[in-house]
């Protein structure tokens, strides 16, 4: 098959979810054989070096990276307010990138043409005009549903009122294009019953879980600190910022002077400077982006994954499953993983929950050990690209031959 998939930023460097799981979704194909072309907008602070394995991918397929200034003007935002438009989507919207992705489309008779989440929809319908081939939506996650839990969080009237209305535009906007494609692919079942309830027209829908290449995670507990702590996530997420900054207001005092007593590690890009007042020497660290994510994480004991809204299915925690991490996480962050609770992860809804798992990890290190072996088990049986890659190629058929 020929695909062409269409990504709104770069997947290099593979720092963070959007880009790890295309990025193993292309190798995935490469390696069964089929022909991948690339075509991703990228905003100019995405701009990073490629590493070895990055650019070796980039030789396999046909691949155009478009950049576009994607940064938040306040003068626009305000005037979506008044105009109706979202502004949200609408500035990942670039007229050259849309002539030449045109071009591409007539010329590259592609089989299948694959849109990686929400903002990449404002292509949708010139791409339409121009091709036989079948389009697909895979939804990373449901994009109204994060700003709805948002919305829930704050407490400021005016912010919730922004956010609320925020979401209520994305909803009829997002629900509008779930109809416009031949199938959908999704990473959860909550996800799956949600585009299911509201499209109109029946649109084939899979579950196709985050995929990951075992080979490249290798734990090695002799490296491990123990206690301790860890978060690792893109802060350019406003639910990983909000999630984080719940933690640490509730158990900073604990974890430095408290019966909570581990080193505690925050890492991942666009970090925001008021973190820093959080830091702690000896106890709490605000590293920012670090260079070898997978070897941050095996140094590290326990994952912290507090959660409070957001959607679809967290591939730094499959990540650290298949980094035999012992995982302490809200309901909402672990969403789509069929874990068993106590088993392969704890879950944590309430500052009383967290305080009970943490003390029981830091205080028992077989108990840690024991649930990131279970951990990695579940992730060898439901998690290995190879698998998922099989099932996406034949979702890819059955729509084909729809």
């Amino acid at each position: 098959m020929k695909i062409l998939i269409l990504t709104h930023l770069a997947p290099f460097p593979q720092n963070s979810g959007y880009p790890i799981v295309v990025g193993n979704t292309i190798r995935g194909l490469i390696n069964s054989g089929h022909q991948v072309s690339l075509f991703s907008l990228n905003p100019q602070k995405q701009k990073g070096s490629h590493t070895h394995a990055a650019d070796e991918l980039i030789s396999q397929i046909n691949y155009y990276c478009h950049y576009i200034d994607t940064s938040i003007s306040l003068k626009h935002a305000f005037l979506s307010l008044f105009n109706h438009k979202l502004y949200t989507v609408d500035r990942y919207y670039n007229a050259e990138f849309e002539r030449l992705l045109i071009k591409e489309v007539q010329s590259g008779e592609y089989d299948i043409i694959q849109f990686e989440g929400l903002f990449v929809t404002p292509y949708l319908l010139s791409i339409n005009k121009f091709t036989k081939a079948k389009l697909i939506y895979r939804a990373h996650h449901i994009e109204y549903l994060v700003w709805e839990r948002l919305a829930k969080q704050k407490n400021d009237p005016v912010k919730k009122l922004y956010l609320r209305m925020i979401a209520k535009r994305i909803k009829q906007y997002e629900l509008q294009q779930f109809d416009l494609f031949n199938a959908i692919a999704v990473f959860t079942n909550q996800d799956k019953e949600t585009i299911q309830q509201y499209s109109s027209a029946k649109i084939p829908v899979e579950i196709l879980p985050v995929g990951l290449d075992l080979s490249r995670y290798q734990p090695d507990y002799r490296k491990t600190e123990f206690p301790s702590l860890f978060f690792l996530g893109a802060m350019d997420w406003m639910p990983n910022r909000e999630g984080i900054e719940w933690f640490l207001d509730h158990f900073a005092a604990e974890l430095t002077d408290g019966d909570l007593r581990a080193r505690f590690y925050v890492a991942g890009n666009d970090i925001p400077e008021r973190f820093d007042d959080y830091e702690v020497v000896g106890k709490i660290y605000i590293h920012g982006e670090v260079d070898d994510a997978l070897e941050f994480v095996n140094t590290k004991a326990i994952m912290i994954v507090p959660l409070l809204s957001g959607g679809g299915m967290r591939v730094k925690i499959v990540e650290g499953m298949a980094m035999q991490k012992c995982i302490i996480s809200t309901s909402l962050g672990a969403e789509g993983i069929n874990y068993q609770q106590g088993e392969n992860i704890l879950i944590a809804n309430t500052p009383q929950e967290f305080y009970r798992a943490i003390k029981r990890c830091i205080t028992d290190e077989n108990y840690c050990k024991r649930i990131g072996l279970n951990a990695r088990k579940l992730v060898e049986e439901q998690h290995d690209t190879h698998k998922i890659t099989e099932r996406l190629v034949t979702f890819y058929q059955h729509t084909l031959s729809a």
